[in-house]
């Protein structure tokens, strides 16, 4: 690894993130977009700094509807995102082991997106979709299967007292199961505070005992929950990792930004605070953080993204974490059925989240019928399948690199979860074997 590692991680992440719009240093979820996290202390490279970014940003990138052409030719002028990509794959190839196979899926997954964004500017040929999705998951594009999940809860719910005999009855009963269940938005701070500290406890019973001491005082879910209105997301995690104790020590701090719009049963909520807190988002970017200032990760550890191959496996394990935190291995084994529908609701989302973007860049289905078939096939709010199938699944992007990788994870990671018992499992995937992604995982397991 040269000197200029660093250097090449921070220009290419952040480059890239520029171009697209986003911004790093950003408190809400609104403005940050693929760099999820800058904690290391370090300042901020060009790519960040030169007084061409701030214009590309402020204007939306090339995710704007008319993209400021003149600012993102200035910047990619002053700035060579390019070139960095190209030195951070180079020095992948350098690298050995998983190391170095995971800093080159970084990089790929990089010079995709710098694909897509020619593509948009007109600048270069369209960027197949089955590379979109081998790059940030490591496997071809394939369609969502959900009958087993859908007939689980069918099943769940006629014991609920909800029974049906077909698909529109089926949506039915899981809105009637779902109305008096519903979250209080007025009062999402103190059931999210609540759900916090259940699964922060859960997590010292389930998943502590399986990781090395050092990680034992790291805070796990020193997160904020915030209302938000009329965001295009139905939530956000920002890890922010910036505030210091007064010996230096990270706080390890997050906040989750909540639509306040979100169509959400108390169950589905439990999950989606395992899934972002404890032990899923927060706790896994809390281990990364501490054990970067350890020295025992790279700096690559330290800018943490969306669209690629380690986003996949942190979706994997966010999924995951509601089985972890119970120590249990399937939704069937919940503590009761009210959670198991939750979860698999949970699970169905995401599987729609993959369909999304299978039936629209690969079949080519207008949103009207995305939405229609994420709603009746994976019994999605309509809310959800409006945004899904629309501000998610149609963006150049997310559509068609990020949205498959939720299933993706979430499928992997379970069937490690099944292979491997959780005192070999559980510190390779929090890091403690060093940062691994979707395609690396199995070869540290297996080494």
């Amino acid at each position: 690894m040269s000197e200029s590692f660093p250097s090449l991680v921070g220009n290419a992440i952040l480059g890239i993130d520029t171009l697209w719009g986003g911004d790093v240093m950003c408190l809400s979820g609104t403005g940050r977009f693929i760099a999820d996290s800058w904690f290391s202390d370090e300042p901020l490279p060009p790519a960040y700094t030169d007084p061409t970014a701030a214009p590309v940003r402020a204007s939306g990138g090339v995710s704007s509807k008319s993209p400021d052409r003149a600012a993102i030719d200035a910047y990619l002028a002053a700035v060579d995102v390019r070139g960095a990509i190209a030195g951070l794959a180079a020095e992948g190839h350098a690298m050995p082991g998983p190391r170095g196979e995971y800093v080159r899926g970084l990089a790929l997954c990089f010079e995709t997106m710098w694909d897509l964004a020619m593509e948009l500017l007109g600048k270069g040929d369209p960027v197949p979709y089955e590379r979109c999705v081998q790059a940030s998951t490591g496997q071809a594009p394939a369609p969502s299967h959900p009958e087993a999940k859908r007939e689980r809860v069918a099943e769940l719910l006629a014991r609920a007292g909800h029974p049906s005999r077909c698909g529109d009855e089926l949506l039915a009963a899981v809105d009637a199961w779902r109305r008096p269940r519903g979250v209080p938005m007025a009062s999402v701070r103190a059931l999210g505070e609540a759900f916090v500290a259940k699964f922060d406890r859960l997590s010292a019973e389930n998943l502590l005992p399986w990781l090395p001491g050092e990680l034992h005082g790291v805070p796990r879910a020193n997160i904020r929950f915030l209302p938000i209105q009329d965001a295009w997301f139905s939530g956000s995690m920002n890890y922010l990792g910036r505030a210091r104790r007064p010996d230096g020590a990270p706080e390890y701090e997050a906040t989750y930004e909540i639509n306040a719009s979100l169509e959400i049963s108390v169950p589905e909520f439990e999950q989606l605070v395992s899934h972002e807190v404890a032990p899923g988002h927060v706790t896994t970017f809390a281990y990364l953080q501490n054990l970067y200032v350890r020295g025992r990760v790279g700096f690559e550890a330290s800018v943490l993204t969306m669209n690629t191959r380690a986003a996949a496996l942190f979706e994997g394990i966010a999924n995951n974490a509601i089985l972890i935190a119970h120590g249990v291995n399937e939704v069937d084994e919940l503590p009761d059925e009210d959670l198991q529908i939750g979860a698999l609701l949970a699970l169905l989302q995401d599987d729609a989240k993959n369909q999304s973007s299978y039936l629209t860049w690969r079949e080519g289905l207008p949103q009207p019928e995305v939405a229609a078939a994420l709603r009746r096939d994976f019994l999605v709010s309509a809310e959800r399948a409006e945004k899904l199938s629309g501000a998610w699944g149609r963006h150049p992007l997310l559509g068609r690199m990020y949205l498959p990788a939720y299933r993706a994870g979430t499928e992997h990671v379970a069937a490690l979860r099944r292979r491997f018992p959780p005192r070999q499992l559980l510190p390779v995937l929090y890091g403690c074997a060093g940062l691994v992604d979707i395609t690396t995982i199995e070869s540290v397991l297996t080494a």
